[in-house]
């Protein structure tokens, strides 16, 4: 990994309908990223937060099934710029959010520099839901589909070019909560997919081994996409779309840890932490802890 981390947060909460998660970079900030990360050896420059609008009425649906649609598109246009910027100079973007939907500007910027991407979806759902497809209308369901280029052209193109990413060069980790649109879509695209059952019955070593030699097979670099609903709410309660079952803390920590031995990672992004919905600011301390693993922390 590179010895230069530039870190980029955005304070978005208009992907979803839980307010609270907008807060979720100044508790990681405050949770000692910068500090935990400096002490790893890292020269860290905190690029401060993405501005983001506020609309007039929140939580509105245009015709198409996407609430907030505008303010979603125009922070993730400026994030992808920010993150672009920060690959032309030499550095490891680190995003901090916000909700999941910051994950169209992050893969924008960054696929933007890199011919083949490969992406790491650690999560407990598949955001791979359109406006089509979308029970609820909430753009944090959708970034991995407007990744691949699939929904609305504001959201796919957004960058300027579609897709950011190939289906062959995506796994996704820890999922136990998929919509019918979602599941259809994953067999249509033969996208890889490690579910709670592979990881129970395979063990997150295994799952890890498998999913690292999967997405190194064709690619030039690998965008890590950790939502800290991945983990079982036990483990990380402030989040807004909780689902129980989820990989421990240690397994998660094992994860990161195996990724930082392999060196494949050249960007990464943590987001949906809530501090409104958690308790005693354990999910942002459990997010830099990640972190740190991530970026080669050991006991010994």
């Amino acid at each position: 990994m590179k010895q230069k981390i530039s870190i980029i947060g955005v304070p978005m909460d208009l992907g979803q309908m839980r307010r609270g998660v907008d807060m979720g970079p100044s508790v990681i900030r405050y949770a000692g990223v910068v500090e935990r990360l400096e002490a790893l050896g890292y020269a860290v420059e905190d690029r401060g937060d993405v501005k983001i609008g506020r609309p007039s009425t929140l939580d509105v649906k245009n015709d198409d099934n996407l609430k907030d649609l505008n303010v979603v598109i125009e922070a993730n246009q400026t994030l992808a710029e920010e993150v672009s910027k920060a690959v032309a100079e030499d550095a490891f973007p680190l995003i901090l959010g916000g909700d999941h939907s910051i994950a169209i500007g992050s893969l924008a910027g960054v696929a933007d520099k890199v011919d083949q991407l490969g992406v790491i979806w650690y999560d407990a759902h598949g955001d791979l839901n359109t406006g089509e497809t979308s029970p609820s209308g909430n753009i944090h369901g959708m970034p991995l589909a407007a990744s691949l280029g699939i929904g609305h052209p504001s959201l796919t193109e957004i960058g300027g070019y579609a897709p950011k990413v190939r289906p062959e060069n995506v796994v996704i980790i820890g999922a136990r909560s998929l919509d019918e649109g979602e599941r259809e879509l994953i067999k249509e695209k033969g996208i890889k997919v490690f579910t709670m059952h592979e990881v129970d019955r395979l063990g997150m070593s295994k799952v890890m081994e498998q999913a690292i030699e999967h997405v190194t097979k064709n690619t030039d670099g690998v965008h890590l996409s950790l939502d800290l609903d991945a983990l079982d709410p036990l483990y990380a309660p402030g989040v807004g779309t909780p689902v129980i079952g989820g990989p421990t803390y240690r397994e998660t920590h094992l994860a990161m840890e195996m990724l930082a031995e392999s060196g494949i990672i050249t960007s990464a992004e943590f987001v949906e932490v809530n501090p409104i919905l958690d308790v005693k600011n354990q999910t942002a301390e459990a997010a830099v802890a990640l972190i740190g693993s991530l970026f080669g922390e050991k006991l010994l």
